[in-house]
């Protein structure tokens, strides 16, 4: 039994000032960040994973290797995103490394068989997908090591909020990059993102994850909503880089996003102008390299396509919903 229970001197606010008290709501909104951050960044690796696995199919090329990801960062939110990883099976501990100025701190990542290590650029050289887990006042020089190390067809997801994205970019010299931006309001169910201590825990609670679903976030927090879209680019950028057709392109991303209720007609002007797609139409060529910071700053013809379709949304949610019930492996469970 705990004799601690309802002791309120033992409470977090016992001896707060009452202008103290009324910053107590900023607990809620750092547990929404981290919890909210990890899930959507774990969904990114879920659905690349996924993306990469079809490649091997539609392209007959089964040594196309496993995504790799890397995370520069051994603090707070590195630590985190790695554990949510790990714990959901995700990925085997081979796929992914760590890259921090104390590689020594991470042993109980090590003992898992994650590399842990300090040299960013040759994190940089062999990551699919490169998570950003540093504090603003070390981005400059991070994004210094990495401006001429960075692969074109590799991923650089930033948690580093405090940097606008068109700089990012201009620091690393690189526009295949992601920031979710992430807004809050007042809200009596803030509480939600308390009631758990660890991330992936919190992550399997049914109620979090809705919370924390891209596409009808609550709680008082909100992602904007070209992040989906970028996503999406993504994987059809990543379609590009092994230099696979147009058509066979949306046949893939037709059939990732497939369910047995309902399926996802992406066409051509789904994803560019309609004078570029009469161009691609019959080419054999694949898409062109979309551009991810104009994905995220600018109206775009998947945002207005997403918008409009109520079978994506479903899609989409479901599969962000089964990034944390179920393991990947290379498996399309998408299909119910």
């Amino acid at each position: 039994m705990d004799l601690t229970t309802n002791l309120s001197s033992l409470g977090f606010e016992h001896g707060l000032s009452e202008h103290e008290k009324e910053l107590t709501f900023l607990r809620s909104r750092s547990a929404a960040l981290t919890l909210s951050g990890c899930g959507h960044a774990a969904f990114l690796c879920r659905v690349s994973s996924l993306v990469r696995e079809k490649l091997k199919q539609f392209m007959d090329k089964p040594q196309i290797p496993g995504l790799n990801i890397g995370i520069l960062g051994g603090g707070h939110i590195g630590k985190q995103l790695a554990k949510v990883l790990l714990a959901l099976h995700l990925f085997k501990p081979s796929n992914i490394c760590i890259s921090t100025k104390r590689p020594q701190t991470l042993q109980e990542f090590s003992k898992k068989g994650v590399e842990c290590y300090f040299d960013n650029c040759r994190l940089a050289a062999w990551a699919d997908v490169l998570f950003l887990c540093v504090l603003p006042s070390y981005l400059p020089q991070v994004c210094a090591e990495l401006h001429s190390h960075l692969p074109a067809h590799c991923l650089v997801y930033s948690f580093t909020a405090a940097v606008p994205l068109h700089r990012l970019a201009l620091l690393l010299g690189h526009n295949f990059v992601l920031r979710p931006h992430y807004d809050f309001v007042v809200c009596d169910s803030a509480e939600i993102w308390l009631h758990h201590s660890e991330v992936s825990t919190a992550l399997k609670d049914n109620d979090v994850l809705t919370a924390s679903c891209p596409l009808s976030m609550s709680g008082g927090l909100f992602l904007d909503q070209r992040w989906v879209p970028a996503v999406l680019y993504s994987l059809l950028n990543m379609c590009t880089s092994q230099h696979l057709g147009s058509n066979p392109a949306i046949r893939l991303l037709n059939e990732l996003f497939q369910t047995n209720s309902s399926a996802v007609s992406f066409t051509y002007e789904s994803f560019v102008n309609s004078s570029c797609a009469t161009a691609l139409i019959g080419s054999g060529e694949p898409f062109p390299w979309i551009n991810l910071i104009d994905a995220q700053t600018k109206e775009t013809p998947l945002s207005s396509f997403l918008l409009g379709s109520k079978s994506l949304q479903d899609c989409i949610s479901r599969l962000y919903n089964k990034t944390f019930s179920a393991p990947l492996h290379g498996k399309s469970e998408i299909k119910q």
